[in-house]
């Protein structure tokens, strides 16, 4: 009973959601994108199953289109910020069409932690960019993360999936990710305090996405060197 209660109250759509990607958003994004995605091992191209936390870095607005490509057999609950919900059409739009979760950074509270979590538990797909906000400055340098995907992940007990996208240069290159294994994050792991642990996966995860750029280099060389021989 409570867990319908709280699907009735967000009033998500998430058949007008499937219909509204699969027709007016998945055709002309694959004709102008022409989306590829790279795995950094066999284990990586496992299917995610239930709840779990799709983590990316940020290099512009298309990044959630480009992830929904990447991941398009699950629904993605991406988390947003408040001014992406300003108007009562955004608020339909982004809130109960495009199944995100709102995100107000100016409050203390842990709203949107708290509503990610539920997700998960009820063995959904969220997905944030723990950088924060649109690396704009041009470099396709990974910034800091913050601890919000981790604590998310250790509340829920789901794991968390990395991926990289590539910066697109021009409108002739595809639009590349690379998709990391899962990760798992529980206290059990470690004798730490849970913050000092909560920081170690937060410097973890900034690695595996740096991992994934290095991977996306790997391949870009070995196709350079192949067209050369």
């Amino acid at each position: 009973m409570g867990q319908n209660k709280q699907k009735k109250k967000r009033g998500t759509c998430p058949v007008l959601h499937d219909i509204v990607w699969a027709l007016f958003a998945a055709p002309p994004g694959l004709l102008w994108f022409r989306p590829k995605t790279y795995y950094i091992s066999q284990a990586a191209k496992k299917k995610i199953k239930g709840g779990a936390l799709l983590i990316s870095n940020h290099v512009g607005f298309y990044d959630p289109v480009y992830l929904m490509f990447a991941v398009r057999y699950r629904r993605h609950h991406f988390i947003a910020t408040k001014e992406l919900f300003s108007t009562r059409f955004k608020r339909f739009l982004f809130g109960k069409v495009f199944l995100c979760i709102c995100l107000d950074r100016d409050s203390i509270g842990m709203s949107a932690v708290r509503a990610a979590v539920e997700e998960l538990k009820q063995g959904r797909l969220v997905t944030m960019f723990p950088e924060g906000h649109i690396n704009c400055g041009g470099t396709d340098e990974i910034k800091a993360f913050k601890a919000g995907a981790a604590l998310m992940a250790l509340k829920s007990g789901c794991p968390i999936v990395p991926v990289y996208i590539h910066r697109r240069k021009n409108i002739w290159h595809r639009q590349v990710t690379v998709i990391g294994e899962p990760i798992s994050v529980s206290l059990q792991e470690t004798e730490k305090p849970v913050l000092e642990y909560l920081d170690d996966v937060t410097r973890l995860l900034q690695e595996k996405e740096e991992e994934l750029e290095r991977k996306y280099q790997s391949i870009m060389n070995k196709k350079k060197k192949r067209s050369k021989e």
